[in-house]
Formats: structure tokens, sequence, C-alpha cells
């Protein structure tokens, strides 16, 4: 499978892809967060998530679509756009990385940094050794899903959680966050079941995908009562809760 760049550099290139926001930093802000330089980085950092997203959630569907063994072989289907998305995504993770520590937001978005650090352990496998490429592609089905879950931090970023597009799209995240994040992860867990107890790369991998797993489901008992069971949620107000509710 012959790639057009070295590793390394299509690394390097992907991060200072993101790096370079210019263009979504100029775009308008809305009311609730100008003014504001902690809800004005957030926002610029969701744009850039709700960017990465769109592109690499449609790509994975258009990789498996183009080559459909990668639903069954996912360690060694692979091809050559199947590997430049999992090159773009950690790219992105290493900017994402970037950003929240030069912010100074490392501590209020601890569990972003823990996702994205085991996110580029996982997909380093399939840049370096390739190996797994039809995994991570399969993992990036999850950013159809976040797709709807970015615009619905931003809605509530800019305090319109209680508009009409807000309520239509938490019931569609709901249905995309079975479909696209819950779904696919259980059927990669099943099938990365089968080297327990093996010192191989797939076992590594499991031990990843395990800890994912668990903050899936933490992150998705809080958005069922966040926006279905809101009468539960605590009233004691946390400053800078919208950097990761």
């Amino acid at each position: 499978m012959p790639v057009p760049l070295p590793p390394a550099l299509l690394l390097l290139a992907t991060t200072l892809t993101f790096r370079a926001r210019c263009c979504l930093s100029r775009l308008p802000l809305p009311a609730h967060v100008r003014g504001d330089p902690l809800r004005t980085w957030r926002w610029h950092n969701l744009l850039v998530s709700l960017a990465h997203s769109i592109v690499s959630g449609l790509w994975a569907l258009l990789c498996v679509w183009q080559t459909p063994e990668m639903l069954v072989e996912l360690e060694t289907a692979s091809s050559v756009s199947g590997y430049l998305l999992v090159c773009l995504s950690t790219g992105y993770f290493i900017h994402d990385t970037v950003d929240i520590v030069a912010s100074k937001q490392a501590q209020a978005s601890w569990e972003y940094l823990v996702h994205h650090v085991l996110a580029i352990a996982a997909f380093a496998s399939g840049i370096f050794k390739g190996t797994f490429v039809a995994g991570g592609v399969m993992t990036l089905f999850v950013e159809v899903s976040n797709i709807f879950l970015t615009m619905r931090m931003m809605m509530k970023l800019s305090n319109n959680q209680d508009c009409l597009f807000y309520w239509v799209n938490k019931y569609i995240n709901l249905v995309m966050y079975f479909l696209f994040r819950l779904a696919p992860q259980a059927y990669l867990t099943s099938f990365f079941l089968r080297y327990l107890g093996e010192r191989t790369e797939g076992a590594f991998l499991l031990s990843i995908l395990l800890m994912v797993d668990l903050m899936i489901l933490i992150y998705f008992s809080r958005l069922l009562r966040s926006d279905f069971c809101p009468e539960r949620v605590s009233l004691r107000h946390k400053k800078d809760k919208f950097l990761t509710e």
C-alpha cells in the first residue's frame, strides 16, 4: 500500500493543517460568546472539532463503501484512503491536545486529553506498522455522531438550548449515538476480545478500546441526564462547566 509521504511527515502536515484555523477564527461569534475569552476559545475549538467530525465521519463511511472488507478484516484490510484518514484524525488529536494545553485548559478538559492520548496511541499502530487500519477507520464512525454532539455543545455554549433546533438535534444525536458510537464500539470490542491473553498488538489495542468504552458509557449517562432527565441534574453551578458538558 504505497503512501505519498513518510508517516512522520504526514502527521506533521495534518497537525499543521488543523493548527492553521485562521479561516474558522474569522467567523462571527454568537452574542453570548463574544467578550468572554474562555468561551471564545471554546467556540473556536468546537468549530475545528466540527470540521474534523464532518470530514472524517463522512470519509470513514466512504472508505468502507469503497473497501467493504474493512468491516470484517479489521487487522489486514486497508487502503490508501483509509490510511490517510487515520493520519488526518491523528493530526487532529495532536492539534487539539496542543490547543488545550497551550490555552491552559488542561485541568478543565483533562477527559479530552486522556481520550486524545489513547486515540493517538491506538492509531499509531496503523500509521507506522500498517496494521489495523480498517479498525481505525471503523473507530472513526464515531465522528458521524460527533457532528450532532458538537452542534449540541455549541448551542449550549451560545445559550441556545431552548431553541427548536436544539430539541430536534438532541433526538437525532441520541439515534446517532447508538448507530455510530455505541454499536461500532460494541462490534470492535467483540472483535478485539479474541486477542485477550495474547501478547500481541491486538491485545494492546483491546486495552485502549476498553478504556474508551468506559468513557463512552460515562458520556452517554451524562448526555441522558442533561438532555432527557434535567430535573435530576444538580442545580449546583459549576464554573466553566460548558467546557465538558
